[in-house]
């Protein structure tokens, strides 16, 4: 690479091009409102309803995917079986396929009348499509790859030698992994958490589909801007997505603080 100076000043500019310039731009368009005019557009009731859901939903699913996305990453490093680099590569999907079209195959399968949704609410008497069960269905859907692949190469360059020694000092299995192993991963389950959760707060083309887009009940935010769009109201779309944007700026920041807390802590021990 070419000296620090012109890296920084590309860096810098390019940022400026892809990422300032374009959220300058909500800001801006947003501040031709009144302030009247910008709380009218984000706080009323059935708007409150989608941030309520889409967050809610975003966090949930990000949730199941630090459980069960730490559990696919172990099994894919960990273990030897047949078939494992096929499910190595299924791990990926959600990367790959189109949203729309992962909306349309999580509807089919979840529906009243579809492979799953029969039994759900045949058997256990729960509904999943069109509620916001559905919707954190399809934010999970879409957030496992960001788990798995920031755990994974964790896991591979993780020192056994630490845990072969904890073994021979007594300590069980769990032992082990509580105290050996999960501080190793946990920066990387967090950012893992902190990239789904991103993923899912923007989310739309999955969502749409199986949510049913029920005012008050399974209507979330990125709808509500769509929406917006569509009735040329440019300055209430860019109001909502302002507060979306800030409220993910601060959760995000939150995540990246509580990591850089975690690897302190780990770099100390």
């Amino acid at each position: 690479m070419p000296g620090f100076n012109l890296s920084l000043g590309f860096t810098i500019f390019y940022l400026t091009l892809i990422v300032l310039i374009p959220l300058s731009a909500v800001f801006l368009k947003t501040f031709t409102m009144s302030w009247e005019g910008f709380w009218s557009a984000v706080s009323s009731e059935r708007v409150v309803a989608s941030y309520r859901l889409t967050f809610g939903a975003a966090l949930i699913g990000a949730f199941v995917n630090v459980i069960f996305g730490g559990i696919v990453a172990w099994v894919l490093v960990r273990y030897h079986f047949p078939g494992k680099r096929l499910i190595d590569a299924l791990v990926d999907l959600p990367f790959a396929l189109p949203t729309a079209v992962a909306g349309i195959t999580l509807t089919a399968l979840y529906s009243s009348n579809g492979w799953f949704g029969r039994f759900i609410e045949g058997v256990l008497g729960i509904k999943v499509a069109f509620t916001p069960i559905g919707v954190v269905i399809a934010l999970t859907f879409i957030g496992l790859p960001f788990v798995v692949r920031t755990v994974q190469p964790v896991l591979e360059d993780a020192e056994r030698e630490l845990e072969e020694a904890a073994a021979s000092l007594g300590a069980s299995a769990l032992q082990t992994f509580i105290r050996v192993v999960f501080p190793t991963i946990l920066p990387s389950l967090m950012t893992g958490f902190a990239l789904a959760f991103a993923r899912a707060t923007g989310e739309y083309g999955s969502v749409i589909f199986i949510a049913g887009n029920m005012p008050m009940v399974s209507e979330i935010t990125p709808l509500f801007i769509i929406t917006k769009l569509e009735q040329y109201d440019y300055a209430g779309a860019t109001a909502i997505a302002v507060v979306m944007l800030v409220v993910s700026f601060f959760l995000l920041l939150a995540i990246n603080l509580l990591q850089a807390w975690a690897r302190g802590k780990g770099g100390k021990k």
